[in-house]
């Protein structure tokens, strides 16, 4: 018995590797065309809808302040958690949520 798990864990080990190592190069790309797209943008400010606010917010929630700004995001993590606890100060649900934010 102890002879059969040796190689399913080390395939096991191995598939986790290549899995992270895809991950990380993606996480990489990502970040770089946030980038560019940021370059593009300038100053200009982006304008989102509230469905769009709420999609961003509970994804930025999960990652953390730490996390976002690594990342680079297009919003910075202020935005994005303090949209986050205006979701969920109103008790609703992510979708049916309409944020109001002074301009």
């Amino acid at each position: 018995m102890e002879r059969f798990l040796d190689p399913f864990r080390f395939l096991l080990a191995a598939a986790a590797g290549w899995m992270s190592g895809r991950q990380s190069q993606l996480i990489d790309y990502l970040r770089e065309e946030n980038r560019v797209l940021r370059e593009q943008l300038g100053a200009r400010r982006l304008r989102f809808t509230d469905d769009r606010r709420c999609r961003l917010a509970a994804k930025a929630k999960g990652l953390g302040r730490k996390v976002l700004v690594e990342l680079g995001t297009i919003v910075t993590p202020e935005t994005l958690l303090a949209w986050h606890r205006r979701l969920i100060a109103h008790k609703c649900g992510f979708r049916a949520m309409k944020i109001i934010i002074p301009r």
